[in-house]
């Protein structure tokens, strides 16, 4: 490595300054030419799976659909065909909650929204006697209690039932971990739980109790 930081590789040659187009640029030259060699293997390994997965995921944000939440609290995939996404109204509760809280939650802490969560579930189960909600609501934010995973779980199912995967992914209530730094050296993490969907794709029939 000379004095400019130069890194030479394959007869490529970047420097600090250039600009990620610019490396994009390189690469999709030499992915076109291993592509036409009929190296896939070679492209693959360069790539790596985990990589590939990511821009699996990646790519599928292209295709997602706006989430349409009707007045009576039904969720329709607007651009897949008007789709409804069939859920029970607990688990609509939790999806509203995590909906309306972009930054994550963390399980142990879901106490914290436990009037919110009730206020989700009495929207959308009218109907249901009062008692039996509150009930359901205490042990989804229970701790001890496992109520919470096998609600994201069905959720989750439901919509790998509608989509790929990498679709999915956007839509489910996934995981994400959230590095914090602590003075020079303590290091914690926070175990949130997320919907990444991008949250100008959600949109609201008429005013409700969401966002």
């Amino acid at each position: 490595m000379d004095n400019k930081n130069i890194e030479r590789y394959r007869g490529i040659t970047l420097s600090k300054e250039t600009s990620p187009e610019a490396i994009a640029d390189e690469l999709s030259k030499l992915v076109k030419s291993l592509v036409a060699a009929e190296r896939n293997d070679l492209l693959l390994d360069a790539i790596g799976v985990p990589v590939l997965e990511k821009l699996r995921v990646e790519a599928a944000k292209k295709r997602l659909s706006r989430l349409l939440i009707t007045k009576d609290y039904r969720f329709i995939l607007i651009d897949d065909n008007k789709k409804e996404i069939i859920l029970n109204p607990v688990h609509k509760a939790v999806y509203l909650l995590f909906l309306n809280h972009p930054e994550g939650i963390e399980f142990k802490n879901l106490i914290d929204y436990r009037e919110e969560l009730l206020k989700y579930y009495m929207a959308t189960a009218r109907l249901m006697d009062k008692n039996a909600i509150t009930e359901s609501i205490d042990k989804l934010i229970d701790p001890f209690n496992n109520s919470i995973n096998e609600k994201c779980s069905r959720i989750k199912n439901v919509l790998l039932g509608m989509m790929d995967q990498y679709t999915a992914d956007y839509y489910i209530v996934s995981s994400h971990n959230k590095k914090h730094v602590t003075g020079s050296s303590k290091i914690w993490y926070e175990r949130l739980k997320v919907i990444k969907l991008p949250r100008n794709l959600v949109l609201q029939e008429e005013k409700i109790i969401l966002l």
